[in-house]
């Protein structure tokens, strides 16, 4: 696990997925920038939060966007670097490793 997202107050999935909370504004801010890697049995919520933008990453990101009660309003896969993502719909976004965002989703339906 990435030391930045082991602090951060989390909850668990089932699969043995986690999802580390970020929600103070420092934490949002920070996000995921300059990492190398992000283990693919983690993500990172952002809430409150409709748009993103991958500048400063070093690798793809899936984004699964979330309405106000938890369900998934809209998945965008490989988001690459220097880009900049929108939803309207959204009232929260979890950043998983691009590929992984099916497993999570799969997850976030099971969670009551």
């Amino acid at each position: 696990m990435v030391a930045r997202l082991d602090a951060l107050p989390a909850r668990e999935l089932p699969g043995g997925l986690r999802i580390a909370a970020a929600r103070t504004r420092a934490t949002r801010g920070k996000g995921l920038s300059r990492m190398d890697e992000m283990p693919p049995d983690v993500g990172l919520e952002l809430a409150p939060c409709r748009s993103v933008h991958t500048f400063g990453m070093r690798f793809a990101l899936d984004l699964i966007w979330l309405d106000r009660s938890g369900a998934v309003v809209r998945v965008d896969e490989a988001v690459r670097p220097r880009r900049f993502r929108t939803c309207l719909a959204a009232r929260s976004v979890i950043e998983v490793r691009g590929g992984c965002a099916a497993g999570f989703v799969a997850a976030i339906a099971r969670t009551p």
